[in-house]
């Protein structure tokens, strides 16, 4: 039986980036340590260290659209890191729809009463997990 391999998804911020990553069955979801950005090198390396300990086949990279459905500056960011990481590491990068995964992100910790410090730390790794969620879902009712 053949594998679709783990998934790795990315919630990217200028400051930081969150991280999920898939079960080996492409089914589930969950967190990864989020990744404090430093230079272009160093991302990359880490990135690059987590696609092969996890076997990864593909990355899903949360797409921030405005509410309107427009793309803005953060969307272009993120299309033109989507390209570098189709350079790097020769996988399928797909854009996902993020709009709302931030704030799903904050209710979902707001109700677990998590302290505002605790909250920003999980907040990128919570809206990873939910971008890769979401994006498996979508998937499975389209297959």
């Amino acid at each position: 039986m053949e594998f679709p391999g783990r998934i790795l998804a990315i919630d990217y911020g200028s400051r930081r980036m969150g991280l999920a990553i898939s079960d080996p069955l492409g089914i589930t979801a969950q967190g990864l340590e989020t990744l404090e950005r430093k230079n272009k090198h160093s991302d990359f390396g880490r990135l690059e260290r987590l696609l092969r300990e996890y076997q990864v086949r593909e990355i899903v990279l949360g797409y921030p659209l405005r509410m309107s459905g427009q793309e803005g500056t953060q969307s272009q960011k993120v299309a033109e890191f989507a390209e570098e990481l189709r350079r790097r590491f020769a996988l399928p990068v797909h854009l996902w729809d993020e709009r709302l995964t931030s704030a799903e992100a904050n209710r979902l910790l707001r109700e677990a009463e998590l302290s505002i410090q605790k909250r920003a730390q999980a907040v990128d790794r919570m809206a990873a997990t939910l971008i890769l969620q979401s994006w498996l879902q979508a998937r499975e009712t389209s297959g």
